[in-house]
């Protein structure tokens, strides 16, 4: 068993280190339950489906990726807000969400993890994004195909991945942004940057003739797939130091 409180504070000293970052997320604590802690679920989406599997595990603390509060949502608690959120006062269940920050973190985010995935050498911070760093961009040791960067991502990520733009060039030189990083303006920071791949979660229409015309490949390899790494990396961390029961609730969205 751990208390609450210092659980928190270990996750804050973690995640909420950057005052500069504008995020959408309200990160942190967002639902507060029981003052002890003796089972702690992980999962990348917050959602009905989740908060069922913690109440049936008899667990008392919820880690995501998508939290429940954007900036000003939750306004009142009333139809499918008030839905979502009746099982954790009815079973005394904490919330805790970390978004930018977890995508960001240069140890157990979601973009370095992957990068450590694929091998990837001389590893930097990709771009600025609101007042922090975010993705990897990185070197293979030797060149590669795009299709054998994806059979990687296809097995370590459980997902099946999908290729845009060009396919037959030669990979050496990937950048990476996990959950929605394919952005017009990523994509052409990316070719600027001299990147042969830039890997994403999900793909974007207005993106597609940018990754043609700038004659880049583009594996999207899942939003809900490339988020999962650092949830599974913050679990093994709250494990390691609290000693509780910690299980991982995979709820995949195929998307």
């Amino acid at each position: 068993m751990a208390k609450l409180k210092e659980i928190v504070g270990y996750l804050d000293s973690l995640f909420m280190t950057n005052p500069n970052l504008k995020d959408d997320s309200n990160n942190g604590l967002q639902v507060q339950g029981a003052l002890e802690v003796e089972k702690a679920v992980f999962g990348v989406d917050a959602c009905s489906a989740l908060f069922e599997k913690t109440v049936a595990k008899k667990a008392d603390f919820i880690f995501v990726h998508h939290g429940l509060s954007w900036n000003d949502s939750l306004k009142r608690l009333i139809g499918p807000n008030a839905r979502r959120v009746s099982p954790l006062f009815k079973n005394d269940i904490s919330l805790y969400a970390a978004h930018l920050p977890l995508d960001m973190h240069p140890e157990i985010g979601h973009n370095i993890l992957i990068a450590k995935m694929l091998k990837l050498q001389k590893c930097r911070n990709f771009v600025k994004y609101n007042g922090g760093e975010l993705g990897i961009a990185g070197e293979l040791n030797e060149e590669t195909s795009t299709a054998k960067v994806s059979a990687i991502l296809d097995k370590e990520l459980d997902t099946k991945c999908t290729v845009l733009g060009n396919a037959v060039k030669p990979v050496k030189k990937i950048a990476i942004i996990s959950g929605g990083g394919c952005r017009p303006d990523s994509v052409v920071e990316a070719a600027r940057q001299g990147m042969d791949c830039f890997i994403v979660g999900e793909g974007n229409h207005t993106s597609f003739h940018f990754i043609k015309e700038e004659n880049i490949s583009v594996i999207v390899a899942g939003h809900y797939a490339t988020e999962k790494p650092g949830v599974i990396a913050v679990m093994g961390r709250i494990k390691e130091k609290f000693g509780i029961d910690c299980e991982f609730v995979d709820i995949p969205t195929g998307l």
